[in-house]
């Protein structure tokens, strides 16, 4: 039953006609791939990439559709609300969430127990969202990256082809070492 959900989840997108901008088209394909990892049982760190990634590209698509800057940095304020309204309240919602934790000890100088030499927990969902928050700011780039190396030619939903790749990529790589 929860396969035939999922694939009927996917059925809207054999409609779409047209696609002014790559980033809606990036967002869609980085919760579908997040969906179907956590459905597969995938890594809780390769999930919170394709979660962070979503965020990410969320905030910048919204802050484009804002054509007049009212206030400083609004772009990075856009992003970041949508990064921490969109990534805390998902990656705590995951199926034992307080249990994927990566624990970090820093043997600076003094006791164990000082500021500097202590044992840290960081939650492996928020690491990879902030990892795939990231690969998003870095697509761009490689993007022009290749149309500059194809002497100004591009290829069919190129922008979203990289950032899809990339995600896949770094997330297939932390799902093998982690």
């Amino acid at each position: 039953m929860k396969k035939l959900l999922y694939l009927l989840s996917l059925f809207p997108l054999f409609f779409i006609n047209t696609v002014e901008a790559h980033c809606p088209l990036c967002t869609a394909g980085a919760v579908i791939a997040a969906g179907g990892a956590a459905y597969l049982g995938v890594n809780s760190i390769v999930i919170g990439i394709f979660i962070g990634a979503f965020a990410v590209s969320m905030g910048l698509w919204v802050s484009k559709l804002i054509k007049k800057q009212y206030i400083p940095y609004q772009t990075w304020l856009l992003v970041l609300i949508s990064f921490l309204t969109t990534v805390l309240p998902v990656i705590f919602a995951l199926p034992n969430s307080e249990h994927e934790v990566y624990p970090l000890y820093l043997s600076i100088a003094g006791d164990y127990g000082s500021l500097l030499n202590r044992t840290y927990l960081f939650n492996k969902s928020l690491i990879g969202s902030i990892l795939g928050g990231i690969i998003i700011f870095f697509t761009p780039g490689i993007s022009k990256f290749v149309t500059k190396f194809r002497q100004g030619k591009t290829f069919p939903f190129q922008g979203v082809a990289i950032t899809l790749c990339t995600l896949i990529i770094i997330g297939a790589i932390a799902q093998v070492v982690l």
